[in-house]
């Protein structure tokens, strides 16, 4: 027996944009369908700041745009359209209060991300949405026009606006699984090829994992193209040393970076002393050395850093910790300093796509109306959120890029 459901909307993917496009839709008085191949929607938004849901950044649109190394520019017309600002406001009309912590980042009062999940699926129900469980897999095209989709069961879900919010490949238990690239290659669309954004990078280095578990708190941080010499990214924050490199917030971003990736081509340089040129560093160094001339380096290095990082400083400097102040020559101190201020660690690869917060890669930007978030290529098709070839920082953009698309989408659809 045949199915088919009709609609003004359908929503394909019930993640942050697609709840959000739904939600739009509905409040223009369109019957809206929410295709969702899990039972549970917006099941990503579960683990995004560690439970806590980072929302978004409570800054302009034009900070925004700076914090998005993949296509910013693309994002103007809707994140101006639909601010942080509006998100927020959004949320809380719905029952939903948040807070605007360190960093601009905001979460939920609650600190639970669960009741984000449960204010965004509130305020598309109460539009009227109707949520459908199924995973869509062929768009239907007539007369070069988009009006509807056929899930893996062959039930037919026509509609003259198909919004496409599927998100990437990131944490694929939660049903990322690429399926907005087919989609968008049945229309003949570009999909930029994909690569881990956000995510932990390996190094060959072996000393990293010998300081596993070991977080810096303070330090600065820039990523280096060996093959081109340039400096691509700065930045100063929080970043882990693990089993097979590093991590962590400041880490995160440094990889959004890197878009060709090849063993070697990325340096990372660690700056332990941020707050101290090199001639202050060295004035230090000399004034310790001059304190107790007969104690041993190690001593000396745990006054400047965590005492696990001691043994691999005088590692790399090729000293020995237990050699005394007294010993140490201007040479040697020139090395500690330029290892303070410069600490080398050589990236091998990105961890795997996986473990990746957000997709970089996708539905190529050129190929998208900037404003109504519409194909250019096939009438009545639009996209919003992940699956598009646009990523951010880490600290509530790119749940942003999603809530913003998708208002877009579901305006103009």
């Amino acid at each position: 027996m045949s199915f088919e459901m009709k609609s003004d909307v359908l929503v394909i993917g019930g993640g942050a944009a697609g709840m959000v496009a739904a939600g739009m839709a509905a409040e223009r008085g369109l019957r809206v369908v929410v295709l969702e191949r899990n039972p549970r929607m917006a099941r990503k938004i579960l683990l995004t700041g560690k439970g806590r849901c980072n929302i978004t950044n409570n800054c302009t649109p034009s900070e925004f745009i700076t914090s998005i190394p993949g296509n910013g520019k693309f994002l103007y017309s809707a994140i101006t359209a639909f601010t942080p600002q509006d998100m927020m406001e959004l949320l809380q009309r719905n029952g939903l209060k948040v807070k605007t912590e360190r960093g601009n980042r905001v979460f939920p009062e609650s600190d639970r991300a669960m009741d984000v999940v449960d204010t965004l699926v509130s305020y598309a129900k109460r539009g009227g949405c109707r949520f459908e469980t199924g995973r869509a897999v062929k768009l239907i095209i007539r007369d070069d026009i988009c009006v509807g989709a056929e899930d893996e069961r062959g039930r037919v879900f026509s509609a003259p606006s198909v919004i496409v919010s599927t998100g990437g490949l990131s944490y694929s238990n939660t049903g990322c699984t690429g399926d907005g690239y087919v989609l968008a290659g049945q229309a003949g669309h570009t999909v930029i090829p994909t690569r881990p954004s956000l995510v932990p990078l390996v190094s060959s280095d072996a000393w990293c994992a010998e300081l596993q578990g070991l977080s810096l708190r303070n330090c600065g941080l820039k990523v280096m193209d060996t093959k081109t010499g340039k400096t691509l990214y700065t930045d100063f924050g929080e970043m882990l040393f693990t089993h097979f490199g590093v991590s962590g917030p400041l880490i995160l971003s440094a990889g959004a970076h890197m878009c060709d990736m090849s063993q070697g081509r990325y340096r990372l340089i660690i700056d332990l002393k941020p707050a101290l040129t090199p001639e202050q560093l060295d004035a230090r160094l000399l004034r310790d050395i001059g304190e107790i001339p007969n104690r041993e380096l190690s001593a000396l290095l745990a006054g400047l850093l965590p005492r696990s990082m001691c043994p691999v400083m005088a590692e790399l400097a090729e000293l020995s910790v237990d050699m005394r102040c007294r010993d140490i020559t201007r040479e040697h101190r020139r090395k500690l300093g330029e290892l303070l201020k410069s600490m080398p660690v050589t990236i091998e690869d990105f961890r795997p796509i996986e473990e990746a917060v957000i997709t970089a890669g996708g539905v190529s930007v050129k190929e998208i109306n900037a404003k109504t978030m519409e194909s250019k290529l096939l009438p009545g098709l639009y996209f919003a959120g992940e699956v598009i070839d646009v990523d951010g920082y880490t600290g509530g953009f790119n749940l942003q890029i999603a809530f913003s698309t998708g208002a877009a989408a579901g305006r103009y659809c």
